[in-house]
């Protein structure tokens, strides 16, 4: 329900998107590639950050795909009093890979990949134990609610931009 409420809320605005984005896209599509990661995980930063290379979030997360400082620096970026790379669409999107690679080193699960991108590898950790299980709709309870609905819009925006889900929309169960 709630996808299908944000695929009807947002799809106007998406499309609108999907003429200006082009460019990011292309530019995003081709680094996913390099490290071998599916192209629709660029839809995480449309609903990261709107494609704004100089969105800020309440928590203090920069650019177009929203790192916290520490992440930033620990996936390779600049992050001091004279220079933010994660402004920089190019690098911020190379260690954007970076991290979603080791994320799903962790989890082989796309759906607990971007729980984790949102709310720390950590919080998806503790859902799958005290779930029992690591299917993302039976443990999306245990997360906290922002990373829940985050994974529900990253679904809702990859059903608008590529007109159906794929690999990243499916748990792993439902890839095998």
């Amino acid at each position: 329900t709630f996808v299908k409420d944000y695929i009807e809320d947002h799809s106007t605005h998406l499309m609108e998107m999907k003429g200006w984005a082009l460019p990011y896209f292309n530019m995003m599509d081709g680094i996913l590639a390099k490290y071998g990661l599916p192209h629709e995980l660029k839809y995480l930063a449309v609903i990261e950050s709107n494609l704004k290379s100089k969105a800020v979030s309440w928590a203090g997360a920069v650019g177009p795909w929203q790192f916290m400082p520490a992440t930033a620096v620990r996936m390779g970026l600049k992050v001091n009093g004279r220079v933010d790379e994660r402004t920089n669409y190019v690098k911020s999107t190379h260690a954007a890979a970076r991290y979603l690679k080791e994320l799903y080193g962790t989890f082989g699960d796309w759906l607990l990949v971007i729980a984790a991108y949102n709310g720390g590898p950590g919080n998806v950790q503790k859902a799958i134990r005290k779930a029992g299980s690591t299917d993302f709709w039976k443990l999306q309870y245990y997360l906290p609610a922002e990373s829940r609905t985050h994974v529900k819009k990253f679904i809702g925006t990859h059903y608008v931009f590529e007109g159906q889900g794929g690999l990243t929309t499916l748990t792993k169960a439902e890839v095998n």
